[in-house]
């Protein structure tokens, strides 16, 4: 019987998407996000989950959530650490200091609170599965990217250096960077300016939550004696910026 797959950022995007896939394929999930609403109602559709309402940011609350897991959600096997968020896309110059701090908090310390608090079980039993979402923009710059690609350039180095820490415990470690996905991702970075962020996915290709969701699984079910150390995946139609040169 498969185990418990607790997944972080569950109330939308990568995180609902790769929630719905791993209940399909048999898993119990523990769904964590901020708004309860969301949360109940994909309980509802899944079953089989336990929902826990609570800011990533909170590390008192998380770590006491976890410690009072129900007994039959103990057993997690797979670790999606999924929360995170872009906000803005100003120069550094005049970006706004309290959107850097929210993608620290929460793109680099939230990811840390929760990999702390599930790693003692995951250890305790010497296997488990830990995904890391990074993103495209923690490898490649562009402009506005400034906190936010750094944020995930954090999250890319600390998956390898967790590796290395988890040598010996059959615990497996992938970072995926996804690229251009339509999700809530870009209304929340432009704070619900919905034409500026449905501006972004106009005229092109993108993957989707889905997309990841199945790359996810993918990994998952690929031999325990196997580990993909980092996938960045963009739309066939995506490429790499070129440079950018200054002319008179």
């Amino acid at each position: 019987m498969k185990g418990t797959a607790f997944i972080t950022g569950a109330t939308s995007g990568f995180g609902q998407a790769i929630a719905k896939k791993l209940s399909k394929a048999g898993y119990k999930i523990i769904a964590l996000g901020r708004r309860k609403d969301r949360l109940e109602k994909l309980a509802n559709e899944l079953g089989n989950t336990h929902i826990i309402a609570c800011d990533i940011r909170d590390k008192a609350k998380l770590f006491g959530e976890c410690e009072k897991l129900p007994e039959n959600f103990k057993d997690i096997e797979i670790l999606v650490n999924n929360a995170g968020l872009a906000l803005g896309q100003e120069p550094t110059l005049h970006a706004s200091l309290d959107d850097f701090e929210t993608m620290v908090d929460t793109n680099i310390k939230g990811l840390l609170y929760s990999t702390k608090a599930i790693l003692p079980i995951m250890s305790a039993r010497k296997s488990g599965y830990i995904f890391n979402l990074g993103s495209v923009a923690g490898e490649w710059p562009y402009p506005g990217g400034n906190v936010y690609g750094a944020t995930k350039a954090f999250v890319k180095q600390f998956s390898f250096n967790l590796r290395n820490d988890l040598k010996g415990t059959g615990i497996r470690v992938t970072d995926i960077a996804p690229g251009l996905c339509k999700t809530e991702f870009s209304e929340v970075r432009f704070k619900g300016d919905k034409q500026k962020a449905n501006a972004i996915y106009e005229n092109t290709q993108f993957i989707s939550a889905d997309d990841i969701a199945t790359i996810v699984l993918n990994c998952v079910n690929l031999p325990q004696h196997v580990n993909v150390n980092r996938l960045e995946v963009m739309a066939t139609t995506q490429t790499w910026a070129g440079f950018y040169f200054e002319r008179d």
